[in-house]
């Protein structure tokens, strides 16, 4: 790797991408790549896909970001379908093009798989690969959740298997969305007072749009504070509106983490340059 993303001297943002579902979207996926460059970001993150279905998509659009973009790409790599045989397939598929950077996560159980087939998978959790992919030249990150995992019975466990991945070489941690800050510093009181020592990433999810926070609570367990509520009721029936509101509550939770020495802003774009873009001209 040419530079760690979490290694620069000045405030540094980066965002996460997705793979399209269908292959005739590609072109406007790379059109969004190409704007996401004009923005410099610290690198471009892009997601496995639902169940592991995109993973020869991941590896291409990161190649694309790595390669032909000049910026940092990380590749998501879910381990909860994977066998021996396809993680070290898709090591050498990775390597193959250029790609050396990977977050290292668990995954939802694939839809074909049954309970049984779930709980006797060959990796169960995310830190099983990281020592692995270390030991294979790969910088590592992890991901971390200021709420706590929802399956964890308690912050303290979820500390617990988060300083593990770190024992086992994670290099820096990306947090899960959220959208009150205070819950975001009080977790990076308790990760220092754990021995977690790597820089931690903050994830924000700029919400432009009613139908977003639905789906955004179920993916994610995020909470959602009575300012953003307010909000939601105040705009939620006008869509202009509601875009520039949602922009702004983004933009004044960035603002409120660099006044707090976070230097690591990780914005999870959802495939929306323009989004990502109007955020950074208000900062």
């Amino acid at each position: 790797m040419s530079k760690q993303p979490f290694l620069t001297s000045a405030a540094s943002i980066s965002f996460e991408i997705f793979p399209p579902k269908k292959w005739e979207n590609f072109p406007n996926l790379y059109e969004t790549l190409d704007s996401l460059k004009q923005l410099n970001p610290e690198f471009i993150s892009c997601t496995y896909g639902a169940n592991g279905s995109n993973s020869k998509k991941t590896a291409e659009i990161v190649s694309y970001i790595q390669n032909q973009l000049k910026i940092e790409g990380i590749a998501h790599l879910t381990c909860a379908a994977l066998t021996r045989e396809s993680f070290l397939s898709t090591i050498e598929t990775f390597q193959a093009m250029g790609i050396h950077n990977v977050l290292a996560l668990r995954g939802d159980k694939p839809q074909d798989m049954t309970e049984e087939e779930f709980a006797a998978r060959t990796y169960k959790h995310p830190s099983e690969l990281i020592s692995e992919l270390k030991a294979a030249g790969f910088t590592v990150a992890a991901a971390c959740y200021p709420e706590k995992h929802y399956e964890a019975a308690s912050m303290e466990e979820d500390l617990h298997y988060l300083k593990h991945k770190v024992d086992q070489g994670a290099d820096f941690l990306i947090s899960q969305l959220f959208f009150d800050n205070d819950i975001f510093y009080r977790f990076m009181e308790l990760t220092a007072k754990a021995g977690i020592n790597v820089p931690i990433e903050a994830g924000i999810m700029p919400i432009t749009s009613a139908k977003m926070i639905g789906t955004t609570i179920n993916l994610s367990g995020a909470s959602i504070p009575k300012k953003m509520t307010d909000l939601l009721a105040k705009y939620q029936d006008n869509p202009e509106d509601m875009r520039k509101a949602g922009i702004e509550y983004a933009t004044d939770q960035i603002r409120d983490l660099r006044e707090h020495s976070v230097k690591g802003i990780h914005i999870y774009t959802m495939n929306n340059a323009r989004t990502a873009g109007d955020i950074l001209a208000q900062l």
